[in-house]
């Protein structure tokens, strides 16, 4: 009893003897062409967590504006309120 049969052919052999013969050509030619797409990748992430922080840092500075509001207005309320009595 064979722990592993072959399942493909003769081509299936010649096509993987092939690919290894070709490997050292193709992968540097596609590294080569993928280092420009995967640059702008990165610029793009890097920009879309830049506006992310901008975003973010507005959102609080809004925030924080609302809270001394807020505050600003309680304080004038108890002065109101400890004045009438």
């Amino acid at each position: 009893m064979a722990l592993w049969r072959p399942q493909g052919g003769i081509w299936t052999g010649v096509a993987i003897g092939v690919g290894l013969l070709i490997a050292p050509v193709v992968i540097p030619i596609v590294a080569t062409a993928a280092r420009p797409v995967l640059k702008a990748a990165l610029k793009g992430g890097f920009m879309v967590f830049e506006k992310g922080r901008e975003m973010l840092a507005d959102a609080i500075e809004v925030a924080e504006d609302v809270i001394e509001e807020a505050k600003a207005e309680v304080r004038t309320e108890l002065a109101e309120t400890k004045e009438q009595m």
